[in-house]
C-alpha cells in the first residue's frame, strides 16, 4: 500500500506557482510484482485533478530506471512496468529504492517520487561448499573454537539468515555471532575431549534458517577428522590488525604483513597463511595473501563508493592440520576521483525573445559518488549572458531568464553548466545547453535617411524608374519582410502622390507621367514601409523630386509686337544722332538658368553699319546719322537665342520708316542736297546744333502744354481725387481706372515677365474713401506722351 510523505500534500499550491517542488512521494511495493501491479495514484496524490491529466501531460522523465515503471497519463496510476528483482537490483543493501522524476506541464512542474522495494523472503540460505571438513587434533581441550562458513541468503532484513542448527551429538555445539553489518556467523564448539580410537570421524548436519515466512533453509554437511600428534596450532601475534589505504592506491601495492608462530618443532610448526572460511569471493578478488610471507597486497581496483570498509579473516595453518585465526580491517580513504555528474530534467531548445523574467529554461540535478568535500559541487553559469540559475531541492537547480532577450541583438545562446566539487585537486563537470531565441516583431522598418532629394530631368519618358529607397528590417520572416506604398491621405500630397507609384517589393520609384519644368517644378510625397509581422510595424519617409529645366522652350518676342514674325512699322526721324536708340527688342524665355538667359544679334540688315544691337539688353541704337543716301525704309532681322545646349533661337523683323525733319521744308532740303558740298563743315555743325536746339524747345513747350491740359481735365472731373500715371500704395485699397490710349504702344511688366499689350492704357488711380494721403510711398508726376522709341524698360515697371 503506497505510503504518501506528509509534506507532499502541503506544498500542491507551492508547486503550481513555482513549477518546482520542496517535497517528495515515496511509495514502497515488494519486489517480483506482477507486470501492472498498482503502486500508487499519483494524480490523487499530488493533488492534480484527473480532468486536466491530458491537457498538463504527466510523464516521466527519462531516468536510469524509470523503465520499471509506467504512469497512466488518464487515470494517473503509476503501475509496475517491469518485474523487480530486489536482489539484483539492490544486492544486500539494508534499503532499496527507485527514485522517480515526473512532471506535468502548464505549468511546467515536477514531482520527484521514490518507490521503495520491499524484500521478500524468495531466497533459501545456501553454503558455499556442501561438505566442510575438518582436521582436530585429539589433544584439542574442550572449548576449542572453529569457524564455520557462513551461510548467504541474498534477501535481508527478517528474510536473510536468522538461525543455525547442529545435528544432535556429544561433541560439538556451534554458537552464532553478530557482526556489525547484520550479518551472522557461526563458530564450531568442542564440548568434550576427542579419542580417536573410540570416534575417528563425525559427519555433521549444519543447517541455516531464515526469518522469513514461511521459513527457507540450506544445509551443508561438516566432516571431521579425527588426528593425532600435534597439539599445538600457530598463533598470530595480534588477534586484529588494522590498515587504512586511499582507494586510488594501484594494484599491487603491500598492505600489511602478518605473522603467526608455532610452538610445535620441526615439521608440526610448518605453517601456511591463507584466507579463513569467512572471507567472501569479493575479498579474495580485492586482496591477495601471500602463503609463505604473510604479506597482503591489493589484488584489485578498490571503491569507496562501493565499500568503505573490509573484514579479512585471515588464518595460519599448519600440518596438522592446527590452525590460528586473526582479523585484519581495512579502512578505505576515499580520494576524489569522481567527476560531478549533472543530469538534465528538462530543457527548453527555444524561448520567445519577448518572455518574461525568471522564465524556467532547464532543470537539472548534479550528483557526486564521492564523500565529503569530495562530493560537496557547487554549480555555476557564465554571467555575461541574460541567465541567472537558482537552486530549489538540495542538490538541484534551475535555469531562468534574467532580463529581456533581444533575437536581433544574439539569437543563440550556448548555456555552460559548469559542477566543481570541493575535492583536492577539485574535479568539474561541463554541460552544455543549446537554447535558441524565436522572433516576434519588435522591430520597425528604418529608412536609411527620414528624406530623400530625387533630381529628375523634365520631358522624362512615363514608367521610367527615378531613384529607389530601401528600408531595413532586422527582423526575421515576415517579420522583416518590407512592402513599400506611397501615402496619399494627405489632401495636399494626393495630386504629388498619383504622379509616382513603387514597386512594393525593391522600393523603385516610377514617374507615372512626364513632368513640365516650367508647370511643376518639385513634388512631396511619403514612402510608407511596412514589415509583414502581426501586428505589423511601419515607418515613413519623405522623398522630394525635384524637377529639372530643360532647354525645351524657344525665346518669345514680347516687344515690338509681331505678326507672323514681322513687326510694325516704326517712324525715325531722319536727323538723329549716333547712339539713338531706334528701338528695343523685348523677349522671353520660360526656361530657367542658362536656359532662359537670352542674347540678341542683328542677322540681316538693308545697311549693317548704320545700326549695332546690345548682346543681351535688346537695345538697337544708330551707329551713325543718316545721310541723303539711306534708304528711307530700314529692315532689320534680330535674332534672338537662349544660352542652353543646343541653344534655340527666334526671330523678328523690324521694318523703320525714316522720316524727314519737321521744321525743314523741301525747297531747303533741295538746296541743301544740291549745295551741300559747298558749306564749310563749321557751317553745318553750327546749322545742326541750332536745329536741334530749336526742337528740344519745341518739343518740351509741347509736353508743358500736354501736361497742363491733362491736369486741368482731371481737375474738373474729379474736383477732389488725385490723378497720377504711376503709383504705389501700401495699406490701403486702390481703385483702378483706365481709358484707351490710341496710337501708341506701352510694354508693361507683370508677375516677373514682360508681356505686350495691343491696347495701351493710361491709368488713373483713385483714393478709396477711407484712405487717408498717408496711404501713398510716393507720388510721381506724370511723364508726357513719348514716342515708343524714348521709352526704355525701366520706364515699363512697376515700382
Amino acid at each position: 500500500m503506497a505510503n504518501v510523505d506528509c509534506t507532499a500534500l502541503c506544498v500542491v499550491l507551492l508547486l503550481r506557482l513555482t513549477g518546482l517542488v520542496c517535497g517528495q512521494t515515496k511509495y514502497s511495493i515488494p519486489e517480483e510484482l506482477e507486470i501492472g501491479a498498482f503502486v500508487g495514484n499519483i494524480a490523487e496524490d499530488l493533488g492534480i485533478n484527473v480532468r486536466e491529466l491530458l491537457v498538463r501531460r504527466l510523464q516521466l522523465l527519462p531516468r536510469d530506471m524509470n523503465h520499471y515503471f509506467a504512469v497512466n497519463t488518464q487515470t494517473g496510476i503509476l503501475s509496475v512496468n517491469e518485474r523487480i528483482d530486489r536482489e539484483q537490483f539492490c544486492m544486500e543493501a539494508s534499503t532499496c529504492s527507485i527514485s522517480l522524476d515526473l512532471a506535468v506541464e502548464k505549468p511546467d512542474v515536477i514531482f520527484p517520487a521514490e518507490v521503495e522495494i520491499l524484500d521478500i523472503n524468495d531466497n533459501s540460505p545456501m553454503f558455499t561448499a556442501d561438505v566442510i571438513s575438518l582436521q582436530l587434533s585429539e589433544l584439542l581441550a574442550p572449548g576449542a573454537r572453529f569457524p564455520l562458513e557462513s551461510a548467504h541468503d541474498p534477501d535481508v532484513g527478517l528474510n536473510s539468515v536468522a538461525k543455525y542448527h547442529l545435528s544432535l551429538n556429544d561433541f560439538f555445539s556451534i554458537k552464532v555471532h553478530t557482526r556489525k553489518d547484520g550479518s551472522k556467523i557461526v563458530d564450531l564448539f568442542l564440548e568434550k575431549s576427542l579419542d580417536r580410537e573410540k570416534h575417528p570421524s563425525f559427519e555433521l548436519v549444519l543447517t541455516a534458517e531464515d526469518g522469513g515466512i514461511p521459513h527457507r533453509s540450506g544445509t551443508t554437511k561438516i566432516f571431521i577428522i579425527v588426528t593425532d600428534i600435534n597439539d599445538n596450532a600457530p598463533a598470530f601475534d595480534q588477534s586484529i590488525y588494522k590498515i587504512t589505504v586511499l582507494e586510488n592506491v594501484p594494484v599491487g601495492t603491500l598492505l600489511i604483513k602478518v605473522h603467526a608462530i608455532d610452538l610445535d618443532e620441526g615439521s608440526n610448526a610448518e605453517f601456511k597463511y591463507s584466507f579463513g572460511n569467512y572471507a567472501s569471493q569479493k575479498v579474495r578478488t580485492l586482496f591477495n595473501l601471500d602463503a609463505e610471507t604473510g604479506e597482503i597486497k591489493v589484488a584489485g581496483l578498490l571503491d569507496f563508493e562501493t565499500a568503505y570498509e573490509y573484514e579479512l579473516d585471515v588464518q595460519a595453518v599448519d600440518n596438522l592440520p592446527n590452525v590460528g585465526h586473526a582479523k585484519v580491517l581495512v579502512s578505505i580513504v576515499d580520494v576524489n576521483d569522481n567527476a560531478p555528474d549533472i543530469k538534465l530534467t528538462s530543457a527548453r531548445k527555444v524561448v520567445l525573445e519577448d518572455a518574461v523574467t525568471d522564465t524556467v529554461i532547464a532543470v537539472f540535478e548534479v550528483t557526486d559518488r564521492d564523500s565529503g568535500e569530495n562530493g560537496l559541487v557547487q554549480c555555476q553559469i557564465p554571467v555575461n549572458i541574460p541567465f541567472k540559475m537558482e537552486p530549489t531541492l538540495p542538490n538541484h537547480y534551475k535555469i531562468m531568464t534574467s532580463k529581456k532577450l533581444d533575437r536581433e541583438t544574439i539569437s543563440e545562446y550556448n548555456i555552460s553548466i559548469s559542477a566543481r566539487d570541493a575535492g583536492s585537486p577539485s574535479l568539474t563537470t561541463i554541460e552544455t545547453i543549446t537554447v535558441s531565441v524565436s522572433d516576434i516583431n519588435d522591430n520597425v522598418p528604418r529608412f536609411s535617411k527620414s528624406s530623400y532629394d530625387i533630381y529628375l530631368m523634365e520631358n522624362n519618358f512615363p514608367g521610367g524608374s527615378v531613384s529607389s529607397v530601401t528600408a531595413v528590417d532586422p527582423d526575421l520572416d515576415d517579420n522583416g519582410n518590407v512592402a513599400y506604398s506611397i501615402l496619399d491621405d494627405k489632401l495636399e500630397n494626393v495630386r504629388d502622390a498619383s504622379n509616382f507609384a513603387i514597386n512594393s517589393q525593391r522600393g523603385s520609384i516610377f514617374a507615372l507621367r512626364s513632368f513640365d519644368y516650367e508647370q511643376t517644378k518639385n513634388f512631396q510625397i511619403t514612402i510608407l514601409a511596412r514589415d509583414a509581422g502581426s501586428p505589423s510595424l511601419s515607418s515613413t519617409a519623405i522623398v522630394r523630386v525635384i524637377i529639372l529645366d530643360q532647354n525645351d522652350n524657344i525665346p518669345f518676342i514680347i516687344s515690338p509686337a509681331t505678326w507672323n514674325g514681322t513687326a510694325a512699322f516704326a517712324a525715325v526721324p531722319r536727323s538723329i544722332y549716333p547712339n539713338y536708340l531706334v528701338t528695343k527688342v523685348v523677349a522671353n524665355d520660360e526656361d530657367s538658368g542658362q536656359n532662359a538667359r537670352l542674347s540678341y544679334e542683328i542677322t540681316e540688315a538693308t545697311d549693317r553699319n548704320l545700326f549695332t544691337m546690345g548682346l543681351h539688353n535688346g537695345e538697337i541704337r544708330t551707329t551713325r546719322t543718316f545721310t541723303e543716301g539711306d534708304g528711307p525704309t530700314q529692315k532689320i532681322v534680330v535674332l534672338v537665342k537662349d544660352n542652353g545646349q543646343p541653344s534655340l533661337s527666334n526671330t523678328v523683323t523690324i521694318s523703320l520708316s525714316i522720316t524727314a525733319n519737321s521744321t525743314e521744308s523741301p525747297s531747303e532740303r533741295t538746296i541743301q542736297q544740291k549745295n551741300v558740298e559747298h558749306f564749310p563743315d563749321l557751317n553745318t555743325y553750327l546749322i545742326l546744333i541750332l536745329g536741334s536746339t530749336s526742337l528740344l524747345f519745341l518739343v518740351i513747350i509741347i509736353l508743358l502744354v500736354v501736361f497742363k491740359c491733362k491736369q486741368d481735365r482731371s481737375n474738373a472731373i474729379y474736383q477732389s481725387s488725385a490723378t497720377y500715371c504711376c503709383c504705389m500704395r501700401r495699406n490701403s485699397d486702390v481703385a483702378f481706372q483706365g481709358r484707351p490710349v490710341p496710337n501708341e504702344s506701352l510694354n508693361y511688366y507683370r508677375a516677373g515677365q514682360v508681356q505686350a499689350n495691343s491696347d495701351p492704357y493710361q491709368y488713373t488711380v483713385r483714393l478709396a474713401p477711407e484712405s487717408s494721403k498717408s496711404d501713398f510711398l510716393f507720388l510721381s508726376t506724370c511723364h508726357p506722351t513719348l514716342p515708343l522709341n524714348d521709352i526704355s524698360t525701366d520706364d515699363l515697371a512697376f515700382k
